[in-house]
């Protein structure tokens, strides 16, 4: 891409011209695919790690505070055949409620190695990939995260086993 067209591109886009985004991306797509496919990386935790500090930026320019707003669609698939019926999905949601309530109550490192663990099921090594930590490091803050996540549903009065 010429210089003069990018930096123009660029202007707009930081003036709130969001369609300018998309010709800027474009351009380097293809060399940016060549170099991620070229880090002999897998894909997810290269995507989920990029992600992850998109949703920081956002969230530290907006001030934002953490919402679930989200349905975690897995406990809504086909459930086991004992596990039928409107009680059973009133149950489920309710503990899906109480587990996201609690989740707000703890810290963003806290609740993101959680959510990646324990809710999308990531390994530890693709966590420490995803987190550019050591593998290590994420078994710490995994036993920290825990132990909030309990004290927050012992605040909120909620049994668990």
């Amino acid at each position: 891409m010429q210089p003069d067209l990018e930096r123009e591109l660029i202007r707009k886009c930081k003036s709130g011209d969001a369609r300018f985004y998309e010709p800027l991306v474009r351009a380097y797509e293809p060399t940016g695919l060549r170099l991620a496919v070229a880090m002999r990386r897998p894909f997810g935790p290269w995507f989920f790690q990029i992600l992850r500090n998109q949703c920081r930026d956002m969230l530290r320019s907006r001030k934002a505070k953490f919402r679930m707003e989200a349905v975690d669609e897995r406990l809504e698939e086909r459930p086991a055949d004992g596990e039928r019926g409107p009680e059973r999905r009133r149950q489920r949601n309710a503990a899906r409620d109480v587990l996201w309530r609690g989740l707000e109550q703890i810290g963003p490192e806290h609740r993101e190695i959680l959510v990646l663990k324990e809710l999308e099921g990531f390994r530890y090594g693709e966590i420490a990939q995803i987190l550019e930590i050591p593998e290590g490091t994420v078994a710490s803050r995994l036993y920290h995260a825990r132990h909030a996540l309990r004290e927050a549903l012992e605040q909120m009065n909620v049994e668990y086993p």
